[in-house]
């Protein structure tokens, strides 16, 4: 439910407010933690103008599950008129991983993400705040569609 009503706040949000490219991606580099069903390590870095890529590492060891997953996205952004700092964006990637369950065989999972976010850089601080969708077509070894992981980023910018 928390997944589709952020689709639509989303789309919604997109489709009215007046969108360019103008002042997008107001940093070069940032890093930090992204919190959501997976939480992990984030670092982005600027490409080009209005482009990043970000690299994302969830780990997660219990007592009978121990994972661990790569996910690196190429990530278009887009400025959002009248809201000096914030930007929203989109873009595709990729994500390999392993699970292993205790007692059993691990398996390595290779997916296809695609992702959604707005991302807000405080003006005089070094902080960015990002908030985003990240759905995975999963390839290996079972392909399925997962709905994604909504998860907000908390990074130090330089």
């Amino acid at each position: 439910m928390k997944k589709l009503l952020f689709t639509i706040i989303a789309s919604a949000a997109l489709f009215t407010m007046n969108l360019s490219n103008a002042n997008a991606q107001e940093y070069k580099n940032a890093i930090g933690g992204r919190f959501g069903s997976y939480n992990g390590v984030s670092f982005k870095t600027g490409l080009n103008k209005g482009a990043m890529l970000e690299l994302i590492g969830n780990f997660r060891s219990s007592n009978h599950v121990d994972y661990i997953q790569l996910t690196g996205l190429y990530e278009k952004y887009n400025a959002i008129n009248g809201a000096p700092g914030l930007n929203w964006y989109y873009g595709a990637g990729a994500s390999i991983g392993s699970m292993k369950v205790k007692g059993f065989d691990g398996d390595v999972y290779l997916g296809l993400n695609g992702v959604l976010g707005l991302d807000y850089k405080f003006n005089g601080a070094p902080i960015n705040l990002s908030l985003d969708w990240i759905p995975t077509l999963r390839l290996t070894p079972d392909t399925d569609f997962y709905s994604g992981d909504i998860g907000l980023g908390v990074r130090f910018t330089f």
